[in-house]
């Protein structure tokens, strides 16, 4: 199995980014405008990604951990082939001024190319989150940072 792994630090408090986490709302603020579901564990997330009014994907995700200010994980149930199976996992840990995120796709049955792709995607997402943290403002789907012929 392959992960994909990124690190980031956000200078705000660790329950802001929690929430930007682990509700629909704050999800909404960093990764795709268009994000629906539960805020409880058993239930599901959806996310739909478009570009120009084109649905370029979307993703369902079963909601297996929440814990307060330390660690959000999904289970990947629907989307592209690649994704089902997959597990998306946000450790938080305080360190001075800044919230540390760990981040971690795991399970990936081979390292694809979509999965290239799509840790630089989760990249800039990330980096929208810290935008979202420390600005107020995120860049989420559909006004993210396009990579190439598969946005």
């Amino acid at each position: 199995m392959f992960d994909i792994l990124h690190r980031v630090g956000i200078k705000t408090p660790i329950d802001e980014v929690y929430k930007a986490l682990a509700t629909p709302a704050g999800l909404a603020g960093w990764w795709t405008e268009e994000t629906t579901g539960d805020e409880h564990v058993g239930g599901r997330l959806r996310f739909r990604f478009t570009d120009n009014g084109k649905e370029l994907g979307v993703f369902n995700m079963k909601i297996l951990e929440l814990k307060a200010n330390d660690r959000i994980v999904w289970e990947v149930v629907d989307g592209p082939v690649e994704w089902i199976g997959t597990r998306v996992r946000f450790d938080l840990k305080q360190a001075g001024d800044f919230t540390i995120v760990l981040f971690k796709h795991e399970g990936w049955k081979e390292p694809v190319e979509f999965m290239y792709h799509c840790s630089t995607k989760w990249a800039t997402f990330l980096m929208s989150l810290k935008s979202l943290g420390e600005t107020g403002k995120g860049r989420p789907s559909p006004n993210d940072v396009k990579i190439g012929d598969w946005h």
